[in-house]
């Protein structure tokens, strides 16, 4: 079978897709034809030894599927040859076939597609996590979320309208701004030409928004702290823009903010019970049409690459998604 090989930690373009032996399934374990792999920001990290976790080289890329099951391992109960499913194996994805533990699977509803199924899990199970289990986010709040029509943003646009919130979505451009609309956003920040903080007060009374969804980083993160109502909670997400802010502690002390960080694959393990429950809200909220991933852009196997550096580059809107048969 074709896969994507990390040789070595380096830059996108040292990505090579070869042929690999087909894995096999072990005990607790299935292996996944794989119809569709979504691209996350972790991924391009991770190929580069800039995540916090660094698979022993060489390894695959690709830490969520959607396929059909292939062969399943000993003590593997419900999964049999040719079940629709998606999968988050956490590394592997960007194959024909990769193996996925049986706990890490769930099932592809009827009325979903490959595409769409690869990606939800992460980007939807992150934001879902970070609003509700983290960031408490209650109807008739105000959401601000940075980076807005990025993989975790536009999820997060979404989740939050879906929770009763009204969302200010802030991205660095106009057509980025127009997506974020089309997802339900009551107001757009383009962070590029306005000044974040000021715009935010503006649109709030000058009270400040009550939760920030912070995938960003940068010096957005302080802009949109300062623009934070009385004890509003700021989530930290991750740090697209490539700078960890060094925030000063008396913002959080001035009005009782809080600064909250969001990991959602500790989480998965830490409660897996919360993390099925969480899933189970998403698919209800796909049922109802309150939530749907955008995939703009599907790339073979053999540009994957490619897609990873558009990604790095900032040029991609909602989802990428690898089709590893095209």
């Amino acid at each position: 079978m074709k896969a994507l090989l990390c040789a070595e930690y380096g830059p996108p373009q040292n990505l090579t897709v070869q042929d690999v032996p087909s894995p096999k399934a072990g005990p607790g374990q299935v292996v996944v034809d794989v119809k569709a792999a979504a691209l996350n920001f972790p991924d391009a990290l991770m190929v580069q030894g800039l995540y916090q976790v660094k698979p022993p080289l060489p390894f695959t890329p690709g830490a969520e599927v959607a396929g059909l099951v292939k062969a399943v391992g000993d003590g593997v109960q419900g999964l049999k040859a040719g079940d629709r499913v998606i999968g988050f194996p956490g590394t592997g994805g960007f194959a024909e076939e990769c193996v996925v533990a049986a706990e890490k699977i769930m099932p592809l509803p009827e009325n979903m597609d490959f595409a769409t199924g690869a990606a939800l899990v992460l980007t939807y199970g992150t934001s879902l996590h970070a609003l509700q289990d983290c960031g408490r986010l209650q109807p008739g709040e105000t959401l601000l979320v940075l980076g807005a029509a990025g993989g975790v943003g536009a999820a997060a646009v979404e989740i939050g309208k879906a929770m009763g919130a009204r969302v200010i979505a802030a991205a660095s451009s106009e057509d980025k701004l127009a997506l974020c609309r089309r997802l339900g956003a009551d107001e757009t920040i383009d962070y590029a030409t306005e000044d974040l903080r000021k715009r935010t007060l503006a649109l709030t009374g000058e009270k400040g928004v009550d939760v920030v969804y912070d995938p960003v980083g940068g010096s957005y993160t302080e802009s949109a702290l300062r623009a934070m109502a009385w004890r509003g909670r700021l989530l930290v997400v991750g740090f697209a823009a490539g700078e960890i802010p060094k925030i000063p502690l008396n913002l959080a002390l001035l009005k009782e903010r809080q600064l909250l960080g969001v990991y959602w694959g500790d989480s998965v393990r830490q409660d897996p019970r919360g993390h099925v429950r969480n899933m189970k809200q998403l698919m209800a909220w796909f049922a109802e049409k309150k939530i749907n991933p955008v995939v703009s852009e599907q790339f073979p196997l053999a540009r994957a690459s490619e897609a990873i550096q558009r990604l790095l580059d900032r040029k991609v809107k909602g989802k990428v998604v690898i089709l590893p048969e095209a």
